[in-house]
C-alpha cells in the first residue's frame, strides 16, 4: 500500500504540497556556510577531535549570530509569500 492510500484509508486529508523554494532550501541555512568555512583545511585524526572542535566552535559563537540568522528567515518567508511561491533571487 502506498503512503497516500495508507493517509486516504484512514480518513486523512490530502493537502496539497508547494513546490519546493530553493530560498528557504535547508542546505543554505545560516550556520553552514560558517561552519563550512571553519571547517575548511582542517583535518581530524579521530571522530571526537571533530566533536571537540564542533563544541569549541559552537561555545565560542556570539548570540548575535544566532539573532541574524533567525531574523534574516523572516524576509526570507515574505519574500516566498508575496510572490506566491515563485523563486526569488537573492
Amino acid at each position: 500500500m502506498h503512503f497516500l492510500q495508507w493517509l486516504q484509508r484512514y480518513g486523512w486529508e490530502i493537502l496539497p504540497h508547494p513546490a519546493h523554494s530553493p530560498d528557504l532550501a535547508p542546505s543554505d541555512f545560516h550556520l553552514f556556510g560558517p561552519l563550512k568555512r571553519h571547517l575548511g583545511g582542517m583535518a581530524f585524526e579521530t571522530e571526537d577531535d571533530l566533536i571537540s572542535e564542533l563544541r569549541n566552535w559552537f561555545h565560542n559563537l556570539d548570540v548575535d549570530f544566532f539573532r541574524v540568522g533567525i531574523n534574516s528567515l523572516l524576509s526570507r518567508w515574505q519574500k516566498c509569500i508575496d510572490l506566491h511561491g515563485d523563486y526569488v533571487e537573492k
